[in-house]
């Protein structure tokens, strides 16, 4: 399995970015696909998942409201459409996956990095 994220960049807070991470190398109907992003000094913190078959999607409560995580299945791509950035937001953003009965996450994307300027 592999994925691929892109889309970060520097933006101004309020501002919005859309990440997007393209999956490869199974099948993933079983699976679930998240996000999770890492800021300097910090511990790597949950931000969202997608079930791949049905679409069901979780939040953590510091982005709720603000990010939305969506999936194309025909591309095999899952997207981050972050809105209201804050500057607190500024981290490395990493992609995930999982089969839906696993309890840990067994394959990550190598991260893309948003910057949010106040």
């Amino acid at each position: 399995v592999q994925l691929q994220a892109s889309g970060g960049g520097l933006v101004q807070a309020g501002g919005s970015l859309r990440l997007s991470c393209a999956a490869s190398g199974r099948t993933f109907s079983n699976y679930v696909m998240g996000w999770f992003r890492q800021a300097p000094g910090k511990e790597r913190e949950f931000i969202t998942t997608i079930t791949w078959n049905l679409g069901s999607t979780y939040y953590a409560d510091s982005v709720k409201g603000r990010f939305t995580i969506s999936r194309d299945n025909a591309k095999n791509t899952v997207y981050l459409q972050m809105n209201n950035l804050k500057p607190e937001d500024t981290a490395v953003y990493y992609c995930t996956t999982k089969s839906s009965r696993a309890s840990n996450w067994r394959y990550w994307g190598q991260g893309t990095l948003v910057t949010v300027s106040s």
